[in-house]
């Protein structure tokens, strides 16, 4: 019988997701609704059209949630939301469905950093993470890294100062014509690119400076473009040539900062990790440097909700419950969150 079982809610941006996790690691069920089909037409997220979506798929993805598990609410031991960073209007709609259900449930409730859902992902149906690691979040909205000493410990080591690297891929993916969401549509035209050493210059700073910079590689590719009708295989080898390039970008930085952490682990999440050069690119660089990596399968990549139960249910087991004052906030730094 399980010690806890807590339901996790996520709307911090498009994807709406209920999910319930069992003892903060073991899945039990994973509900998500994409809300591609509602953005594609504009290009990007509408953050109104995501909110009134959020609002009308949540009570049936609870549903459907205990339903799959073969639950049902007096099974619960506590529920958890994501209420930072994020569209406000989407976090406002998902904090106060849990803070409702929280309330006629009588059950505590977890405010979770999205941030950190994404790392905690890593421990989903596994054992673990061992400590000291590395953390990188990558993502449309994020791209950064954090020397960690443990869940609630964090240290920024760099950062975008620009663009995120989900970011670049959608706003390059729009400028070539493939549509949103770009990452996943640019992935697949590279791959039909031959193989190339071919890459934009790389980003360097004055200073020395381990941050990312994504606006530079997006210019490169608006000037390879300009002023041109692209064959379907020009458009191919641009994509491969950008994703090649913002690949490497990290893992200059992932090299670097292994070599001077020395961390045992290298904890990976977001949405941009579901992209197959990138795993391998961070595989290759963890086994160099014989640290462990910890990155979850593309599911838990993803936005989802069992990364924020998982994560809420060991901010409960260790007092961090916020209850009914749970508020929603568009930002939020990891090392707010400092124990």
């Amino acid at each position: 019988m399980a010690e806890s079982i807590v339901m996790g809610f996520e709307s911090s941006c498009d994807e709406t997701a209920v999910a319930l996790v069992a003892d903060g690691r073991l899945v039990l069920s994973s509900q998500v609704a994409s809300q591609n089909d509602l953005h594609q037409r504009y290009g990007g997220v509408v953050p109104e059209v995501a909110s009134r979506r959020h609002l009308e798929v949540l009570p049936i993805l609870v549903g459907q949630a205990l339903r799959s598990a073969g639950l049902g609410f007096k099974d619960l031991t506590g529920l958890a939301v994501t209420s930072e960073p994020g569209l406000i209007g989407a976090l406002l709609t998902g904090v106060s469905f849990a803070k409702g259900l929280a309330l006629r449930l009588a059950l505590p409730l977890a405010a979770v950093n999205h941030l950190e859902a994404h790392l905690y992902a890593s421990e989903l149906d596994r054992e673990p993470v061992e400590f000291p690691a590395v953390g990188m979040v990558v993502s449309g909205g994020h791209t950064e890294m954090h020397a960690m000493s443990g869940w609630g410990n964090y240290r920024l080591l760099c950062a975008t100062r620009d663009d995120a690297m989900g970011e670049a891929f959608d706003k390059v993916a729009k400028l070539l014509g493939l549509g949103y969401p770009g990452g996943p549509i640019l992935e697949q035209q590279a791959r039909s690119a031959p193989a190339s050493p071919e890459r934009f210059p790389m980003t360097r700073f004055k200073d020395r400076s381990l941050d990312f910079s994504f606006s530079g590689l997006k210019t490169a590719v608006l000037n390879s473009v300009k002023g041109r009708v692209l064959r379907e295989a020009e458009v191919a080898s641009l994509c491969a040539k950008f994703q090649a390039t913002a690949v490497e970008e990290v893992r200059v930085r992932v090299r670097g900062l292994l070599m001077s952490v020395k961390p045992k682990s290298l904890v990976v999440g977001g949405g941009v990790a579901c992209n197959g050069p990138l795993r391998q690119a961070l595989l290759e660089e963890a086994a160099a440097f014989k640290v462990v990596l910890r990155i979850p399968p593309p599911v838990y990549c993803a936005d989802n909700a069992a990364m924020v139960a998982g994560l809420g249910a060991r901010m409960l087991e260790t007092g961090r419950g916020v209850g009914l004052s749970a508020s929603a906030r568009p930002s939020g730094s990891l090392e707010a969150l400092r124990l």
